[in-house]
């Protein structure tokens, strides 16, 4: 298993080259302007991917290495193989703009890829885990929370089951839907700051975007997302330092 997680690790970065070279049809970019929402970030948020690929290559690597796995890392390789092939198959499907199969590929993502973080932020001998783990299934299930919730947008305006030209309604149900996957995931993850800063980045990118939008509702869509984003940040800080309170106390 452990070499399959490596091979799918640097998969990656490579199906994203070439989509994004247009390999596989029209690239993201193209499709986000061609169905815009009132959830979609502004376009340098996106650049997020390249750190979050080479720290998921890091992590391939590294547990590829590692002759002393311990029992989390052995118990996560199935979900993060499967978190990382979908990702991957995400990309070119999104591509071919086949949206309902990846609606359901990036959902599924998610889970493994929470999952995974989940595990790793709850190992009982260090209660975060080592960085290489930590650290890059965080941020990569960060980002795909938000994604997912994108992606959610793009079909319902590609397919118009709602109103594409009154959005607003809609959106915010929508934003209140990743505020419950959002507070929930860092309430179960201990404050997980990199999940956090995650999701941060998103939400001041999809701020930024409508602030600069002139579709109709924009301007409060964009202040529904920078008020999750602060909300985000108080809750993730507050679980932080509930958790550190005890660690100081007992004198650690």
């Amino acid at each position: 298993m452990k070499y399959l997680v490596l091979l799918l690790a640097w998969a990656m970065p490579v199906v994203a080259w070439l989509s994004n070279a247009g390999v596989f049809g029209p690239t993201n970019g193209a499709i986000s302007d061609q169905y815009p929402t009132l959830i979609v970030a502004a376009g340098y948020a996106f650049a997020i991917w390249g750190p979050i690929f080479v720290l998921d290559v890091v992590y391939g690597t590294r547990q590829y290495l590692d002759r002393t796995a311990d029992r989390v890392l052995r118990r996560i390789r199935p979900l993060t193989a499967t978190g990382f092939a979908l990702t991957s198959l995400w990309m070119i499907v999104f591509s071919l703009q086949w949206f309902w199969l990846a609606l359901a590929i990036i959902w599924l993502s998610l889970a493994c890829l929470l999952g995974a973080a989940w595990q790793v932020s709850h190992t009982a001998s260090h209660p975060r885990g080592r960085w290489w783990q930590w650290l890059p299934l965080s941020l990569h299930a960060g980002w795909v929370s938000l994604a997912v919730f994108l992606n959610l947008a793009q079909v319902i305006v590609a397919f118009r089951l709602l109103s594409v030209s009154h959005m607003l309604p809609w959106t915010l149900a929508l934003l209140v839907l990743t505020a419950l996957l959002v507070l929930t995931a860092i309430a179960r993850l201990r404050g997980n700051p990199w999940y956090a800063l995650a999701v941060l980045w998103g939400l001041v990118g999809v701020y930024v975007a409508q602030h600069a939008s002139n579709l109709d509702g924009a301007a409060i869509a964009a202040d529904a997302a920078l008020g999750l984003a602060a909300t985000t940040l108080v809750v993730s800080l507050w679980h932080l330092l509930r958790r550190a309170a005890p660690a100081k106390r007992s004198g650690y």
